[in-house]
């Protein structure tokens, strides 16, 4: 059982090590809405999207408008959710009690082209 707790801390920092990398290349100054991960402290005795509804309605006003906001649940490895907010909401859910981290996301294309393999 230790060393799965201890996997899933390196698999943790491993995500956010990388979702910081790749957030650095993100504009962070744009007053739209973007899409973010915010990681957060894993719920003891509260369903994990649950908790995150609950956490993302703190900052929206409203049940309603954290669930139409969630785009995903994070609930195996790391415990967060992403969510489409502004840079106020970021602010703000960065505030908020058991809240981790909040990143941008983006997506990362691969660089492909002819494959050969030398043997």
């Amino acid at each position: 059982m230790q060393t799965r707790h201890r996997s899933s801390r390196v698999l943790l920092l491993s995500l956010i090590a990388i979702t910081i990398t790749m957030g650095e290349s993100v504009n962070k100054s744009s007053s739209e809405s973007a899409v973010h991960i915010i990681y957060t402290e894993k719920p003891q005795d509260e369903e994990p999207e649950a908790y995150h509804i609950r956490t993302l309605a703190s900052v929206l006003g409203s049940e309603e408008a954290a669930k139409e906001a969630l785009l995903y649940s994070y609930k195996h490895a790391a415990s967060g959710f992403s969510a489409k907010l502004t840079p106020q909401q970021v602010a703000e859910i960065s505030r908020q009690p058991g809240v981790l981290q909040v990143v941008p996301s983006s997506t990362l294309q691969l660089h492909s082209g002819p494959a050969k393999l030398h043997m």
